[in-house]
């Protein structure tokens, strides 16, 4: 289903047939792996999303295709790309290309994880920040990457407008609330993904050479996932 943001404090994921073609793509190029992986909260989990996997031109390329059309489906109203350092500099600028190819001409910046002390300085590169800025990242874990990027895009004078992420595992933080329902409610901002735990499990029940995985992930989703 597509879901339109016209808000703050909501979430969506991109439509049926863009998450389908995403997993798919994301398992062609076993970046979405199965087995057992312990997750930074010390979980097993049954599968592993790797966005630093899509490593060559053809793959940046797709990958920012897709991000761009779960993002014109969010709705979210955005001048400008962000990417932290360091895996959302590639997703930014793949996105900021898919962009151009359709006829917008998006500006987008990144940051340096050390300020630099010569030539232009700071700890920003790109376009200066300013207006709507929709930030871009692979996955929220603990939400730290969001919570500083909002901060310097703040300091900078601009607005934090969202967040876009591929992949929105649908599982508990360190509450109730998961990771991406943490950073809506303590930014005020709406979070958009190409595919979420839901679409994978749907996916994986339409495909009989992978059916065998979805028991061990419906399992993890009952111990540790939300709505």
């Amino acid at each position: 289903m597509t879901a339109n943001l016209t808000q703050t404090g909501q979430s969506a994921q991109a439509s049926a047939s863009v998450s389908h073609d995403f997993i798919a793509f994301a398992l062609e190029k076993e970046v979405l792996r199965f087995g057992e992986f312990k997750t930074k909260a010390g979980r097993l989990s049954p599968y592993f999303f790797n966005a630093g996997l899509f490593n060559d031109g053809v793959s940046l390329m797709k990958l920012g295709e897709f991000y761009a059309a779960a993002i014109e489906e969010s709705g979210i109203a955005f001048d400008m790309l962000f990417g932290p350092a360091y895996k959302g500099i590639t997703l930014a600028a793949s996105i900021a290309i898919a962009f151009a190819r359709k006829g917008r001409n998006l500006p987008y910046a990144y940051n340096r994880k050390e300020a630099k002390d010569h030539g232009e300085g700071g700890t920003i590169v790109g376009s200066p920040l300013q207006g709507r800025v929709l930030i871009i990242d692979d996955v929220i874990s603990a939400g730290t990457s969001v919570r500083e990027s909002v901060a310097l895009i703040a300091a900078s004078g601009a607005t934090a407008c969202g967040v876009a992420i591929a992949i929105d595992r649908q599982e508990k933080g360190l509450g109730d609330l998961s990771a991406v329902q943490e950073v809506i409610a303590n930014n005020q901002i709406p979070v958009c993904a190409i595919a979420n735990l839901a679409d994978l499990m749907q996916y994986l029940a339409g495909q009989q050479n992978l059916s065998s995985h979805l028991q061990a992930v419906t399992a993890y989703r009952q111990q540790y996932g939300v709505s």
